[in-house]
């Protein structure tokens, strides 16, 4: 066995939890390669649905061992109350969750940092949760980083010289109040107690594994449209969803990926601030939120809700060397009569031969799109691809036609066993 990289293939909330829980079944090993806590992955098992943020997905399946690789950025509140939800549901975490000595912590004054840049002008429409301020010291390298833990004099003095920077910051440009030093080495000092157990060299038990033909799907945050160097700049998150971002993140070599899987919504959805080109701010797009429940699993916000856009699933697909699509929330589209598809772009009347990446080319797309016929029969109960209506199964392989990779996976509800595999 080798590494499976799931990738989400549009702007993110996929359903990549759904997907990572389901194919956990025959895995041993679920790896988180970037992000952070801004990002919500839900698993709905039977009725009951969970949000995790920073653990894997594949927690719920009690033969497999979760990893989180120094390409994430760890919130320690977050992660200590996520692991104390996770044992409420009397699910067993001591010597199944590793976390990577290598990543980086988010402090409060990122947090805090986050917050108050978002109140600028230049709105990124970011969760505050202090992602890119973790990210912005990480590559000043003045991050305080898992490792600097196991170390108090280190962890005081690295500690000590950053607030000392971030208070001036603070008090200079944004007249906000200074925070406490020695409170927030006291916080760090305690976490580091807690956090102990699950502290290894992951990127070793990665590499043991993978000699020892493990069976490891690695798992992004967001989705490849908001990638840092691939996304639509500067409307993107700090970090690389896209694939290769896995190799880097987890510490493992490109000569492990056996394949990608892109999760790709069966319609497209996008949180926060930046290029839409499909988005429908009318009555249509209110019904896709409503019916679809598009509201971020981290923030509750409401998402921008509009048609499936080829022209940028292609582009996701080349940049990831997407092999396989994972289609999901098929289902919502069960009360459309017709069903447009964006297989096109024009800008001031010229067709574009490819997705640009610029905002300022993305903001006067004019889609072109094909109308599809609607089903309007609920396909919740569809255990096979043969039992979809006729024209669920067009959609579907019009979808392959133009993406020129297989779907294999077709999700027709949030729980696992609505799920129709190819």
């Amino acid at each position: 066995m080798a590494v499976t990289i799931i990738v989400g293939a549009q702007w993110g909330d996929e359903g990549k939890g759904k997907v990572v829980d389901l194919l956990s079944e025959e895995t041993d090993i679920v790896a988180r390669y970037q992000g952070g806590a801004n990002a919500g992955h839900t698993v709905v098992i039977g009725k009951k649905e969970y949000v995790l943020h920073l653990i894997p997905s594949g927690i719920f399946h009690k033969h497999v061992t979760c990893v989180i690789g120094n390409g994430v950025v760890i919130d320690p509140v977050a992660l200590m109350d996520e692991i104390a939800m996770v044992k409420s549901f009397g699910i067993k975490i001591d010597g199944r969750l590793f976390l990577s000595h290598n990543a980086h912590l988010i402090m409060p004054y990122h947090k805090l940092l986050d917050s108050i840049r978002e109140q600028g002008v230049n709105k990124i429409g970011t969760t505050g949760r202090g992602i890119g301020p973790a990210y912005i010291d990480k590559y000043t390298r003045t991050g305080i980083r898992v490792v600097d833990l196991l170390d108090r004099t280190v962890l005081r003095n690295k500690l000590r010289t950053n607030i000392e920077e971030k208070n001036q910051l603070l008090r200079q440009m944004y007249g906000s109040k200074e925070m406490d030093v020695d409170a927030i080495i006291a916080e760090y000092e305690a976490f580091d107690k807690k956090i102990d157990p699950f502290i290894t060299d992951t990127s070793l038990y990665l590499s043991e594994a993978i000699r020892k033909k493990k069976a490891i799907l690695a798992e992004g945050a967001q989705g490849a449209l908001l990638d840092i160097d691939h996304g639509t700049y500067p409307y993107v998150t700090s970090s690389n969803p896209t694939s290769g971002g896995a190799c880097t993140g987890l510490g493992i070599p490109p000569t492990a990926i056996r394949n990608v899987i892109g999760i790709v919504k069966a319609y497209s959805t996008r949180v926060g601030n930046g290029p839409f080109p499909t988005e429908l701010n009318n009555e249509t797009g209110e019904r896709l939120r409503t019916i679809g429940g598009e509201f971020g699993a981290t923030t509750g916000r409401p998402r921008r809700c509009g048609w499936l856009d080829m022209v940028s699933l292609r582009y996701s697909i080349r940049i990831n060397g997407i092999d396989s699509i994972a289609l999901t929330k098929m289902d919502v589209l069960d009360h459309f009569e017709e069903i447009p598809v964006c297989v096109g772009y024009r800008r001031k009347g010229k067709k574009l031969a490819a997705f640009p990446t610029d905002v300022r080319a993305l903001e006067e797309i004019e889609p072109i799109y094909k109308t599809y016929r609607g089903w309007k029969e609920p396909i919740k109960e569809a255990r096979s691809f043969r039992q979809l209506p006729a024209a669920a199964r067009a959609y579907v392989k019009a979808i392959e036609e133009l993406s020129g990779v297989r779907i294999s996976i077709v999700s027709v509800g949030p729980r696992r066993d609505q799920t129709i595999i190819r």
